[in-house]
């Protein structure tokens, strides 16, 4: 008996293409017409794409922002059977309701496992509900994607700065999502109780620890990591004719960072490397990523395994923890919550917790600013790595 087709989805069936054209906001209820106009766009999808072209140079950053506005783009003209530059203050609010519950789901939510290329009929906009912290991010870029859109002249308001006049104040940080020490020393025993009974278990094991190490001793974001190469890694002499190792990262907006690299830190790189068969610390002339995938050591690890390999090792950690201390509950639970972000914030509170220089933690960490006055405020590249040296331990 043959199979149904599967339902159509919202960028290949529906007449999404005579929608796009009934829809290309030339007369968008928003459009800033009569006024002199920065871009030459005409029509919504045009407009989109200069937006996007400034983050050519960054495919990360280009591919997160395309996704955010064709979905927006998609469900307005979907749903709404309205242009995106007609959308009202009132749209972007139900929006941002759709994004948690993606609605009809056979029409844009993936069905089944895997992720279909985008031109496949099994392909949909969505992978299932997005989390609060989801949903305020895609807000923010919209909101950014507005912004330029009205700075361009193309639209007459943006439709999100509404929905900003509660407050300028960022909502305070959720300060619970980082592990107590006690925690921190649980997932490392986990890991260190791995078995190695053989060649891809030892690989497997030292690529966790790795992972782990890095993403603690460094403060490190998993996008920062998984671009990293181990001739990133490089060692100077300091002032007092001792060698320090740095490894230098590209964290948000492009900006270049040097980590410190203690000796527990350089430590683990070593012991990694070595069962990767590469012996010594790196050099300058190495191809080999900071962190390998598992199927080839010339290939760095996706971030979204990343992410999936330190979400299970705290999944199985909990699951430890549970059945070993069934009275620690409620660590458990926590541990089961945690994610890769919340080492870097893990590592930023113990450092604090250890009465660290605020300057040290947030040039490691690669903050803005303390204050407004930071930019007077810059800890001695040579102190602060003594400073991580002498406070901040991985205590394998």
């Amino acid at each position: 008996m043959n199979s149904p087709p599967p339902p159509p989805s919202p960028v290949r069936a529906d007449g999404i293409s005579q929608l796009l054209a009934q829809f290309d906001g030339r007369n968008g209820l928003n459009r800033a017409l009569g006024g002199r106009a920065q871009i030459e766009a005409q029509t919504d999808i045009d407009a989109l794409r200069g937006w996007l072209a400034r983050y050519a140079g960054n495919p990360r950053t280009y591919a997160n922002y395309r996704k955010e506005a064709e979905r927006l783009l998609l469900w307005s003209v979907v749903e709404r059977r309205k242009p995106l530059s007609s959308l009202s203050h009132e749209d972007i609010m139900a929006y941002r309701d759709f994004l948690a519950d993606p609605q009809p789901a056979e029409r844009w939510v993936i069905q089944g496992g895997g992720r279909p290329a985008r031109h496949h009929p099994a392909w949909r906009p969505f992978a299932g509900p997005l989390s609060d912290a989801s949903r305020n991010q895609a807000m923010l870029i919209l909101n950014a994607l507005f912004s330029w859109l009205v700075q361009a002249g193309y639209l007459a308001g943006n439709p999100l700065a509404l929905s900003r006049q509660r407050g300028s104040a960022r909502p305070a940080r959720d300060v619970q999502r980082y592990l107590t020490a006690e925690q921190w020393r649980w997932v490392q025993d986990w890991i260190r109780a791995l078995p190695e009974e053989d060649r891809a278990a030892r690989r497997h094991k030292a690529r966790l620890r790795w992972l782990f190490s890095v993403l603690y001793g460094g403060a490190l974001r998993i996008s920062e990591l998984v671009q990293a190469r181990m001739a990133d890694v490089s060692a100077r002499i300091d002032a007092q004719g001792r060698e320090q190792w740095w490894l230098q990262v590209r964290g948000k907006g492009d900006k270049i960072r040097r980590i410190p690299m203690t000796e527990e830190l350089m430590q683990e790189l070593l012991r990694y490397r070595q069962a990767h068969g590469l012996e010594g610390p790196p050099h300058a002339l190495e191809t080999q990523p900071l962190l390998m995938s598992a199927g080839a050591s010339g290939k760095h690890l996706s971030r979204a395994m990343a992410h999936v390999l330190v979400k299970q090792v705290f999944v199985q950690a909990a699951q430890a923890l549970r059945e070993r201390h069934p009275e620690r509950e409620a660590q458990a639970r926590v541990l089961e919550q945690a994610s890769a972000h919340w080492l870097r914030h893990s590592a930023g509170s113990h450092m604090a917790n250890q009465g660290m220089d605020l300057r040290v933690i947030r040039d490691t960490l690669g903050h803005e600013s303390i204050a407004t006055t930071n930019i007077y405020l810059h800890a001695d590249e040579e102190q602060r790595h003594r400073a991580l040296e002498q406070a901040h331990h991985l205590g394998w």
